[in-house]
């Protein structure tokens, strides 16, 4: 195997033409390995007979990419796997395996492929073990969040077991994912902390009264703003929950929502309705999804940025809103209080409980806060580090193919039981 081995990101949560945000972070990180080492993307999509039926009541269910882009000079491919919406997560790994293939054959074939590089322990992982036993090549897994969750569940974490402990490494973004890779038997040599950075180039602070103004803003509000998809998961209904509240003492507030439909939903609709009903429309400004580029903007023109996220692995942006002197409010869940690590960076509240997230928000809206120490601890926290130890762990994957097994055919019989930074 090469010094420079050929990676493929193999991952299904990718940024393209029909969802530009999805799973940007992984791009950022990986395209930068690019600069260093030979890199495809295969982005597999999830496929079901009757999915367009679903997308006359649901008009953002599965957006269909095109097959093959080109981004940034790098080619990435979205072949289709199947999967049954809801239902049958159990056979989604192995199903996405057995999609890619012959795909993955071919690029193995044309020396394009070296090393399997999978995000996500499950479907992805999972897969990537598949893979890397059929064709007898070492792959590793980035743990990014949902294993948490996903390793309570006996049916996935049998299959996560498998895939880690089968990967010639281990990535995890943050410590506490560390902790749940050695708790599903990897040893601890294969396990490896590398943390998502930031972009200070593209991320910063501009004039906040410029900021105020191209928002349509008054320049001398309390702001909060949030970023990221509209779901569940991250929250911004429970921090509109408490802007009755806030409004009390913070009477000229405003709260800025940034952010679209993601992969997992979309509950724009419900938020609107939920603000309506709260009575705070004006209050509230929903700018819709905006270009990673643009960010810096509503991030410049707020005070605070809050998440009161249910899960987290490590949020890229924490980092982006601290390049932008934002103190950060989120919850104690995941990696957060490994990226809000000082008292000076923000405050971590506790998960669930409406008061506490209230009394973080007041606080961090009447403190007066060193925006310099902020950018500076973002400053800290570039991707070059992260990229560099990246580089170094895929040569020493290369050199020593931790990983190599002997070649075995998808028709084989497919035995479940066997198989601050």
């Amino acid at each position: 195997m090469p010094d420079r081995p050929h990676i493929v990101v193999y991952t299904t949560l990718f940024p393209n033409a029909a969802q530009p945000g999805a799973g940007v972070f992984i791009r950022e990180r990986m395209f930068r390995v690019a600069k260093e080492l030979p890199l495809r993307v295969i982005a597999p999509v999830p496929w079901f007979p009757f999915q367009g039926l679903i997308r006359l009541f649901r008009p953002h269910f599965r957006p269909v990419p095109p097959y093959r882009e080109i981004q940034d000079g790098i080619e990435v491919l979205h072949p289709r796997f199947f999967s049954v919406p809801g239902v049958f997560k159990s056979l989604d790994g192995f199903f996405l395996a057995l999609s890619t293939f012959a795909l993955m054959r071919r690029l193995q074939r044309e020396r394009h492929c070296d090393i399997i590089d999978s995000h996500f322990a499950y479907p992805e992982g999972y897969a990537a073990n598949l893979l890397g036993r059929w064709l007898g090549l070492p792959f590793t897994v980035t743990l990014r969040g949902t294993e948490s969750r996903l390793a309570k569940k006996e049916v996935f974490r049998k299959r996560m077991a498998l895939a880690l402990q089968a990967a010639a490494r281990v990535f995890a973004v943050s410590a506490s994912l560390r902790q749940v890779a050695l708790e599903l038997g990897v040893p601890e040599a294969r396990t490896q902390v590398a943390g998502n950075g930031v972009d200070t180039l593209k991320f910063h602070a501009i004039d906040k009264a410029d900021a105020r103004a191209r928002l349509g803003l008054p320049p001398d509000v309390p702001v909060l703003v949030s970023v990221g998809g509209l779901v569940e998961r991250k929250g911004f209904h429970r921090v509109i929950d408490c802007l009755p509240a806030l409004l009390e003492r913070f009477p000229s507030l405003h709260y800025l929502i940034v952010g679209g439909p993601g992969p997992e939903g979309d509950m724009g609709t419900q938020l609107r309705a939920q603000v309506s009903a709260l009575g705070l429309d004006g209050k509230v400004i929903f700018t819709g999804a905006m270009k990673s580029e643009a960010l810096k903007e509503p991030l410049s023109a707020a005070d605070v940025f809050v998440l009161a996220t249910r899960n987290e692995g490590w949020a890229n942006v924490f980092l982006e809103a601290m390049a932008c002197g934002l103190p950060v409010v989120t919850t104690d869940v995941g990696g957060n209080a490994e990226v809000v690590c000082n008292p000076e960076l923000g405050t971590i509240a506790p998960f669930g409980s409406q008061a506490a997230l209230e009394q973080a928000l007041t606080a961090a809206l009447e403190r007066k806060w060193d925006k310099n120490k902020i950018i500076a601890h973002a400053g800290e926290n570039t991707w070059d580090s992260r990229v560099a130890k990246l580089v170094e762990a895929f040569q020493d994957i290369a050199r020593h193919n931790i990983a190599g097994r002997p070649i075995m055919s998808p028709n084989s019989q497919h035995k479940e039981s066997e198989t601050c930074l």
